[in-house]
């Protein structure tokens, strides 16, 4: 009897692996189709796009690129894009790690308050601030430069990187800190020489999370990078959208070119990134 009732409840959980398995991959079909419709588009020529936009094309046309190198200031946004993403990924993981970090360890009685005026920040949605944001940027001399989006993005992710950064330090043991300060380390060598190395996942899950979020911006730069000049790459791609003509075949060769690095990047981190997500379950 108990044989049977183990065998049937086997049989169940079989059943429901199976049907969350086929719901993942007609999930991970639909969101997979709009990606794989670019890809393809983008070696088409626009009348292939417009007789016949999901088929596969009958040969590689790459005249689509060579317009949008010589043609157009993709290559110029493609930059922008990069120089957003790297300097603002840059000075996140060399200041919020240690904001973090003093929060957790030297926070003492006022470590409740400064967590949770950081958190604070996740609950208010940009919309609620975005014009007196402006206004703030205009004042001191910052709207329609480079710099303006770069503290805007640092300053965003202060919230998310806060709550990301001392979960993981709360699961590293005081002991190892100590050791080293008895070994004569002042607290901030201790941090990155000891503290640092130990939180590779946390800050591979940073990087992508934030570095992806912030090449795909589309709202930010369109509104405080410069008028009239390059903007970033999914910026001047919305450019390439008339109000009585569309290149289709330019428009998908701009969305591949600003696609495949994001997928690049998430391939060579995606081993870390799991493991992050995974740690952060397990601590918190």
């Amino acid at each position: 009897m108990h044989d049977k009732a183990t065998f049937t409840q086997q049989k169940q959980w079989k059943t429901s692996d199976i049907v969350i398995l086929v719901v993942t991959l007609i999930l991970a079909l639909l969101f997979f189709f709009p990606v794989f419709f670019s890809l393809i588009s983008a070696f088409k020529t626009n009348g292939e796009i417009l007789k016949d936009p999901i088929g596969i094309p009958k040969k590689l046309n790459f005249s689509n690129f060579a317009y949008l190198w010589n043609k157009t200031s993709i290559p110029q946004a493609a930059l922008n894009s990069l120089i957003l993403t790297v300097t603002s990924c840059i000075f996140m993981i060399a200041l919020i790690p240690m904001s973090s970090y003093v929060i957790e360890r030297r926070g003492g009685k006022f470590k409740a308050f400064f967590y949770a005026f950081f958190i604070s920040g996740m609950m208010i949605p940009f919309q609620a601030y975005m014009i007196p944001l402006f206004k703030e940027l205009r004042f001191f001399g910052l709207f329609g430069t480079m710099l303006a989006p770069i503290l805007i993005y640092i300053a965003g992710a202060t919230s998310f990187g806060t709550l990301l950064y001392c979960s993981f330090i709360q699961g590293i043991p005081k002991e190892i800190e100590e050791s080293a300060s008895i070994d004569g380390c002042s607290p901030f060598s201790t941090f990155w020489r000891i503290v640092f190395p130990l939180l590779k996942p946390c800050t591979a899950s940073m990087l992508i999370l934030q570095g992806v979020g912030i090449w795909n911006d589309f709202l930010m730069p369109m509104m405080v990078m410069p008028a009239n000049h390059p903007k970033t790459i999914n910026v001047e791609i919305f450019s390439f959208i008339g109000e009585f003509q569309v290149r289709y075949d330019v428009l998908f060769s701009g969305t591949f070119v600003a696609i495949v690095p994001v997928i690049i990047v998430f391939i060579v981190l995606q081993k870390y990134f799991v493991n992050g997500i995974m740690s952060g379950a397990v601590k918190s």
